[in-house]
């Protein structure tokens, strides 16, 4: 391949630089180029072809694999033509949803990068995806099941939105307003839907001259609807969403400032905090919350400015909420709290990055002035460090914790992290408290980047690394997994960021030390400090290997492989001591290791938990430095025992010496390859003589050997991680503690295999792999045979030789499979360059032992395993599996989260990160596979893996069954040659199968629980075959329903077929604007196509196949549906086959029903058949079947006007009049029906008019029922049942029949069939039906008045276009119907009725009075009580606020009726919890204020106790709001002080109570006025003969003094402000006063020792010495015997 026109100053839109830094990164820019000019020239010539698929499907995945590998390396016309491209593509009208969400995620990943390409670059229409987004999210057809769409088309279709607003012309916010406006309204759900597209589709991200044009036009607007809006509807979220996006992408063009408060106020609100002692959630507020990630979107951009306001109330936020982040507070509402937590220092991370160090772009910058300052991140930080460090201990953990300080110490790091440090070091001390250590620790490592950060701006810091470390020490601990988990990962990631160097003699060296302190450098860095906790580190870790031995952690009894949990303390300990060593510097490294070759030198280890984890700390040592020659002994005393091989060849069990020997060396090897060739000879004649031994654990540790060996010689890989590439010698190490890596001079050490090294692997693999497979294919054709035994010996060599050296051995090739997949296109495969120049393949041409072991021993699954684990490297396998590097991708993004500068950006990251994404980078590469072309070699696996697949035993089965599908996913259309191959052995002519091959067969239809699936593939032929092939099943002889699991798993087939089925298309089209741009690509340059245009006569041959692909399409979509005909005919005909299959076929048909074809009338005839079918199931899928059927292909033409209107003025007014509902004008005579007009869209003109509106022209006649000639055949059909007086009596009797006791409900299907029959019938079948309604009238019974419910509601709505004297006749007949029923109402048909009259007036045009008088009167009926309470209650949100205080007043007032009213009482209660939780604007406050005011003064002190609960709430709720208005803050204190002072103790107590809150959320503050005040209130008791005389007046004075200073102490329950110890004092000093007060201090300090007991220890630091003695009397209780 040649590619052309490629010019020299080609700059690319964005490469993945770690591409440049592979060992064969010189080859990698041609190759992208040549890869480049083919998608080109294929993915133009696939549109000019008109072939969608699977050319253009084919290589825009192509065009996917290559933004992987190598990013945006293209130029900015390609790019641009590309996304112009794939938006054509994704907005084509006819496109099939899965193929639209497949160009959708191309375009998606096109569009990510925003800087690329300016709005002056790019600009996409709206209106196109908007009706992709109505036709699909919106769609009228889905709930019919008339269409099928993937389950991520919402989510995909939305973020494709959301990439593409940036790009909408300036106009289009305009257009948007204008065709969303008449959706505005409040009573509608549709408000619903015109918020949501205004969320999701107004642009925002403008240039300042352009805002005219953009959310300027609707700000105030919407903003002024927020503000009206109180009861938190379903949209108040989308608009807040828009909101904060509008805030993000416009700071400091927007004010916010009038609206903070307000804001602020809300968000408190959205949180859901349980607040008082007797509030009642509203089920809304639970639901409608706002979205997290919005709100601390919002909150950031509202951060900075001149005063900074948003920041006092954000300060306000968190002291208020401050104690529900607490440990020992919990509930439903911890989860958003914790997400508040940790999204929003995150937030304001990327915000400070975009301000001060993103790269320049297009898009508009932050104003100077209202950028973050230094004091205003520190103000910021305080505002949230309190609340961080209190969810450090969260009962959900402490990830939230930790992920906020991290981003915190990145913001102000002198801040933050003293505290954490404070609390860490106490953690390290106490024994008894294992989860504080944990979770100190955990956010230590997240802060741990900036504790070392080298930018001096918390330069203490470094002091306390070496302490860390040798503080977290005695977390490695056997007997805490968790503890010593998080105890290597903080050793791992403090050594990764710090050499581990002796830096004391550097001043004496260095004289340019001016970053770092002379002292500061011995302090830190001093060799016996370091050397001494690197050795504690290692005897800790000795420690924990001598206790996790097989003998101390087994059973005699139990299994002695390894567990889940000591594999994964295998890995924490070989990560942390391979880092150790790593960072170690040489004077250290070689202690290290002398006492590690010590510990393994001393014993004998069992191979099972402690072998490997001494193998592993053995090959970490000898992975760092050129080491290996220390641990190659083992080759000797292995050797030593070898000289007796004639001895041990046939023993079965071999000296323990010689297996951890075996054990020690096979991991040692792991080293770089060319160190591996010292000791060639010694490696090869130990593995020519250990893989040959009887012992299986022997020749298991030789394999072993041999794989590590051939993966050191034959892999491409990094050997250093080392923090710095220059070493520890070259500078001052210190310099470099937690300094990023440069992508620049990364300086890589690759390891590349060499000729030496390949000819090693080669030799290796002659005389290891070549005589077993000699051997196995002796025993296949029985020249040679072999014991089970020797053949599991033998195919393990085989097996770990093929892991070993797979990187070197070439794919599998071949002859291609000729007419899988007609195509004008060329689909080839990716080939890339992975460092490897291929040998010959050697185990390739190996096949057929499997048909042996079937045939001659198939219960050896041992060797089966085996055999199907080879077939799976031999097609996927090239040196890393997919799953290895799944996790090691996971792996990497949680160390890039925990350790990245997100503040810098740029790939801040540090060394050893970059060199680990540089090699995941090159393990990608080797692992793009998908799309691979499906060859000879391929077919023959595939069809041996289906031999296995449907063999004797089920694990075999499953395996085989897990690589088939494997193989089928990745191989291009290699479905359509393994189906027909299943489906054999399925057929009922088919009658030498067996049962394991059927149900074998099921399983591979079934395929991989979250993979390929055969059952559901999106292809017509294939569904012509599986599909009628599963309901054949039913027809063989060979299968039996009676055992449960082969119908579990026709049911799980059938199950996995609803869940993924999306429509399949038959119907392709491609537009001229697509060919335009097919045309540009194919004519483009840098680089040009790799081939030429298609000529004329190829574009006309491809429309004509693109013709008669469509035709073909309909043909095949038409040949399942005529299957399952015959078949349910066949089942009909044989009775005595079960019913399940039956059932299958209808399920299945139902899926094909579609909204752009027709049904054939055969469809029509059995779905009205088998509406009476003696199975429910049946009925049920065939009533959904004939809704869809009615409600899609109607009957009957409606002329319709259209007029303009235009203007915004919103709620009732003269020019909507004319629509809206009017007693006195009702329509009586069919003149009147003909002079009104009618608007079914109840929202159309309350706001705003759309610019054109159609509606019905009632003065035209409209059309009379079709005549029986007239009707297709299908509609025939429909009015001959329906008109037989039998099958409607058989019908009724069904659907009044009760399925589920008391669990029955309104079914919607039931009424959409009959809307369907009288929407297209007219009242042709009402004559028949009217004696079975009244008789289900006259029926109390609850499924014959439910039955009647849905009929009824379809003879109203399906009456909807009937003529004038049709629906008066209707209403004379249904009226007295109704009435006759709802005399026979119960408590059970009291909801089905509710149901019924709403679902009968939905959509309804308003010519139809009669429901309007119908629905009033219906609703005249309601229980009072329940009436009034929902009024109070949901109503208060939109009444006058003369109307608010009154109804306050009427609750409060009922409070006051004596006890015969309880229930009344209650409700009244109720309300005013729910009404305590309503938006108060500042108009409203005074108002609300006089009423409590007056409530206050009441006689009954149950109003009064009911003021100060109802003041709790609302003030909560209405936080920021009330802190604005300073004069209603002093009327809310000056009500609790008065109600401090009340008769009755229970006002007291709650008073007290009330002022904790406010004090607690700092509603006013702990003032020495308010102290004074308090003590004020204590006057001095008369004494007399030693008992206390005063009057009652005095008392209460005294007593509310008293509860004053306990409000005070139980404001703060967390901690010990500087005023608490002084009052806890005086609190004292009441002990013994009279009671109640004795009673209110003892509850006090028993409530001050509650709280503060878990931080005693800090909190006791407060205190004197005399304070303490004073507490310790009154907390502890006397001792019995003193």
């Amino acid at each position: 391949m040649t590619v052309d026109g490629v010019v020299e100053g080609f700059i690319p839109q964005k490469e993945i630089v770690y591409n440049g830094l592979l060992p064969y990164c010189d080859r990698l820019d041609r190759e992208a180029a040549e890869l480049l000019a083919e998608i080109k020239a294929s993915l133009s010539r696939a549109v000019l072809l008109r072939e969608l698929w699977p050319g253009v499907a084919f290589w825009s995945r192509k065009l996917f694999s290559f933004l992987k590998l190598y990013g945006r390396r293209f130029s900015k016309e390609d790019h641009i033509l590309f996304i112009n491209l794939l938006y054509e593509l994704v907005t084509l009208p006819n496109l099939e949803p899965h193929m639209m969400c497949s160009y959708a995620r191309l375009l998606i990943q096109l569009l990510k990068k925003k800087e690329l390409l300016s709005r002056d670059d790019l600009q996409l229409p709206w209106r196109p995806l908007y009706e992709l987004y109505e036709r699909l999210i919106y769609s009228k057809t889905e709930h019919l099941g008339l269409v099928w769409f993937p389950n991520s088309v919402d989510h995909i279709l939305k973020a494709l939105i959301k990439s593409c607003r940036l790009y909408f012309p300036a106009s289009s916010t305009k257009e948007m307003l204008d065709e969303w406006r008449p959706l505005l309204c409040v009573f509608d759900v549709v408000m619903q839907k015109a918020i949501s597209n205004m969320e999701l589709f107004l642009p925002t991200i403008m240039p300042p001259e352009e805002h005219s044009q953009g959310f300027q036009l609707w700000f105030d607007e919407l903003m002024n609807l927020w503000m009206s809006v109180q009861n938190q509807p379903t949209w108040e979220g989308h608009l807040v969403n828009l909101f904060a996006r509008l805030a993000n992408d416009n700071i400091g063009y927007v004010d916010w400032t009038p609206y903070i408060p307000t804001i602020f106020t809300r968000i408190l609100r959205s949180l859901n905090l349980p607040v008082g002692v007797s509030q009642v959630v509203a089920p809304r507020y639970l639901i409608n919350s706002y979205d997290i990630g919005y709100l601390v979107l919002w909150i950031t951009a509202l951060l900075g400015g001149p005063g900074n306001p948003a920041q006092k109330e954000l300060t306000c936020l968190f002291n208020s909420i401050a104690s529900f982040f607490h440990p020992s507070n919990h509930g439903r509402w911890q989860s958003r709290l914790m997400r508040l937590l940790q999204r929003l220092p995150a937030s304001v991370v990327r915000r400070v990055h975009r301000e001060r160090y993103a790269e320049s772009s297009w898009i508009t910058l932050v104003p100077e002035c209202q950028k973050l300052t230094d004091a205003d991140l520190q103000e910021f930080t305080r505002s949230l460090t309190g609340a961080a460090l209190l969810a450090m201990f969260s009962k959900t953990g402490s990830t939230d914790a930790a992920y906020a300080l991290q981003n915190l110490a990145l913001l102000t790091p002198q801040l933050v992290i003293p505290p954490v440090l404070e609390k860490t070091y106490a953690a390290m001390e106490t024994l008894t408290e294992p989860h504080t250590l944990t979770a100190t620790l955990s956010c230590m490592i997240g802060m741990a980047r900036s504790l070392v950060s080298p930018d001096n701006r918390y330069p203490e810091g470094r002091a306390h690394v070496l302490p860390l470390l040798m503080g977290s020490l005695p977390g490695v601990d056997p007997n805490d997994f968790s503890k010593c988990m998080i105890t290597f990962q903080f050793i791992t990631t403090f050594t990764t960021l710090v050499p581990l160097v002796d830096c004391s003699s550097a001043p004496f060296r260095q004289m340019d030390l001016t970053e770092v302190k002379p002292e500061q450098i011995s302090n830190i860095s001093c060799f016996k400090f370091v050397l001494a906790c690197v050795c504690v580190c290692v005897h800790r870790c000795f420690a924990l290997i001598d206790s996790s031995t097989l003998e101390q952690t087994r059973d005699e009894t139990e299994t002695d492989t390894q567990t889940h949990l000591e594999s994964l303390v295998e890995l924490g300990l070989s990560s942390t001591i391979s880092t150790i060593l790593t960072q170690c510097s040489t004077e250290i490294y070689k202690v290290a290791l002398q006492k590690l070759y010590n510990f393994a030198t001393s014993s004998i280890f069992e191979t099972c938990v402690s072998g490997r984890m001494v193998a592993d700390m053995c090959r970490a040592a000898a992975k760092v430095t050129l080491t290996l020659s220390c641990f190659i002994y083992t080759c000797d005393a292995i050797c030593l025992c070898l000289r007796y091989y004639v001895e041990l060849q046939n023993e079965d069990e071999l000296d323990k010496e010689l297996l951890w020997n075996l054990q020690l060396l096979s991991e040692v090897i792991r080293v770089d390859g060319e160190q591996l060739l010292k000791y060639q000879g010694e490696l090869e004649r130990i593995l020519l003589v250990c893989v040959h031994l009887r012992c299986k654990q022997a020749y298991t540790l030789a394999c072993s050997l041999l794989e590590h060996t051939l993966r050191s010689l034959s892999l491409i890989y990094p050997t250093e991680y080392r923090s710095t590439s220059g070493g520890f010698d070259v500078d001052l190490p210190i310099r470099d503690w937690g300094r990023a890596g440069d992508v620049a001079t990364l300086g890589v050490c690759w390891h590349v295999p060499c000729q030496q090294e390949e000819n090693f692997v080669f030799q290796l693999l002659s005389s290891l792999l070549h005589p077993q497979l000699q051997r196995i294919k002796g025993h296949v054709s029985g020249d040679q045979p072999m014991t089970r035994e020797e053949l599991w010996q033998s195919l393990a060599i085989v097996q770990h030789c093929l892991l070993g050296a797979g990187s070197m051995l070439p794919p599998l090739d071949g002859a291609h499979i000729p007419d899988l997949m007609p195509s004008m296109v060329n689909l080839v495969e990716i080939k890339l360059h992975v460092g490897v120049d291929y040998g010959k393949s050697t185990v390739h041409d190996q096949k057929h032992h499997q048909y042996h072991i079937l045939e001659h021993s198939e219960d050896d699954t041992k060797s089966l395993f085996v055999i199907i684990k080879i077939v799976s490297d031999l097609m996927f396998f090239c040196g890393t599996h997919k799953k290895e590097f799944d996790s090691r991708w996971k792996s990497f993004s949680l160390v890039k989260k925990s350790m990245e500068n997100r503040l810098l950006g740029k790939k801040q990251h540090i060394r050893a990160l970059l060199i680990d994404r540089v090699l995941l980078q090159h393990e990608m590469r080797k692992l793009v596979v998908e799309g691979s072309e499906y060859k000879v070699v391929h077919q023959e696996l595939l069809c041996d893996l289906l031999l296995l697949s449907t063999s004797t035993y089920s694990q075999v089965r499953s395996r085989a069954q897990s690589v088939l599908m494997t193989a089928m996913g990745t191989y291009s259309f290699s479905y359509r040659d393994m189906i027909p191959r299943m489906l054999q052995l399925l057929s009922p002519q088919n009658t030498a199968g067996t049962e394991q091959q059927f149900k074998g067969s099921l399983y591979c239809l079934l395929g991989a629980p979250s993979g390929f699936c055969p059952a559901t593939t999106r292809d017509w032929d294939c569904v012509g075959e599986v599909w009628p092939a599963l309901v054949r099943c039913g027809l063989s002889h060979s299968v039996t329903l009676e055992k449960p699991s082969i119908g579990r798993l026709f049911d799980d087939i059938i199950d996995r077929i609803h869940r993924l089925h999306d429509t399949i298309g038959i119907y392709f089209t491609v537009r001229h604007r697509c060919v335009e741009i097919a045309n540009q690509i194919a004519q483009s340059k840098n680089p040009t196509p790799c081939s030429k245009p298609p000529s004329k006569e190829e574009i006309k041959e491809g429309i004509q196949r693109q013709r008669i692909r469509n035709v073909v399409a309909r043909i095949a979509f038409l040949l399942p549906e005529i299957t399952f005909f015959c078949l349910c005919g066949l089942y009909i005909c044989f009775c005595f086959r079960p019913w399940k299959f039956e059932h299958m076929a209808t399920d299945l048909l139902a899926l094909l029903l579609r909204d752009d074809h027709p049904l054939p009338p055969d469809a029509v005839l059995y779905f009205t058949q088998t509406l009476v079918h003696d199975s429910i199931s049946i009925r049920k899928v065939c009533i959904s079947l004939c809704v869809s059927y009615y409600c899609v292909f109607l009957h009957g033409v409606w002329n319709l006007n259209t007029f303009q209107v235009s203007g915004i003025c919103v709620g009732d007014r003269e020019g909507n009049c004319w629509l809206q509902y009017d007693s006195s004008n009702l329509p009586l005579s069919q003149e009147q029906w003909d002079s009104l007009q009618y608007v079914e869209k109840t929202h159309w003109g309350y706001y705003s008019w759309p610019r054109e509106m159609m509606i019905y022209a009632s003065s035209e006649k409209p059309q009379d029922d079709l005549p029986y000639e007239e009707m297709s055949e299908g509609e025939k059909i429909i009015f001959e049942y329906f008109s037989d007086p039998d099958f409607i009596d058989q019908l009724i009797e069904f659907l009044s029949l009760e399925e589920r006791k008391g669990k029955d409900s309104f079914n919607p299907r039931r009424f959409c069939l009959f809307k369907g029959l009288f929407r297209n019938y007219g009242n042709a079948f009402l004559p028949v039906l009217w004696p079975h309604l009244e008789q289900l009238a006259s029926n109390p019974h609850e499924s014959s008045q439910r039955c009647l419910c849905e009929i009824t509601a379809g003879l109203i709505r399906g009456s909807k276009h009937w003529s004038f004297s049709k629906v008066d006749r209707l209403w004379q007949l249904l009226c007295p119907l109704i009435r006759t029923a709802l005399n026979n109402i119960t408590v059970e048909t009291y909801t089905d009725w509710g149901t019924c009259i709403a679902t009968a007036c939905v959509s309804h045009s308003a010519a139809l009075q009669k429901d309007i008088d119908f629905y009033i009167w219906y609703e005249s009926q309601v229980n009072f009580q329940q009436f009034w309470l929902l009024c109070s209650c949901d109503y208060y949100y939109s009444c006058s606020p003369f109307g608010k205080m009154s109804q306050m007043c009427l609750r409060w007032k009922i409070l006051e009726i004596d006890e015969s009213y309880d229930e009344m009482k209650q409700d009244a209660r109720t309300c005013l919890s729910l009404m305590s939780q309503g938006l108060l604007y500042p108009e409203h406050i005074p108002l609300v204020l006089a009423a409590l005011e007056e409530m206050a003064a009441s006689r009954s002190w149950h109003a009064r106790f009911s003021v100060l609960t109802y003041l709790q709430i609302t003030v909560f709720y209405n936080l920021f709001t009330l802190l604005s208005l300073p004069a209603e803050v002093l009327r809310i204190r000056k009500l609790v002080m008065q109600l401090l002072l009340d008769e009755q103790l229970e006002v007291r107590d709650m008073a007290c109570t009330t002022l904790s809150g406010l004090l607690q959320c700092q509603f006013f503050p702990l003032d020495s006025c308010l102290q004074t005040h308090l003590e004020i209130l204590k006057p001095v008791l008369t004494v007399c003969v030693g008992v206390h005389v005063c009057v009652c007046a005095d008392l209460v004075r005294r007593h509310a003094g008293v509860l004053g200073l306990s409000a005070c102490i139980l404001s703060s329950p967390y901690d010990v402000p500087q005023w608490m110890p002084q009052i806890l004092m005086e609190l004292s000093d009441h002990l013994n006063d009279p009671q109640p007060i004795e009673m209110t201090v003892k509850k006090t300090l028993s409530e001050f020792r509650r709280t503060h007991h878990d931080n005693w220890q800090e909190h006791r630091q407060c205190f004197t010495d005399d304070q303490l003695l004073v507490l310790t009397n009154l907390l502890v209780s006397p001792c019995y015997y003193a």
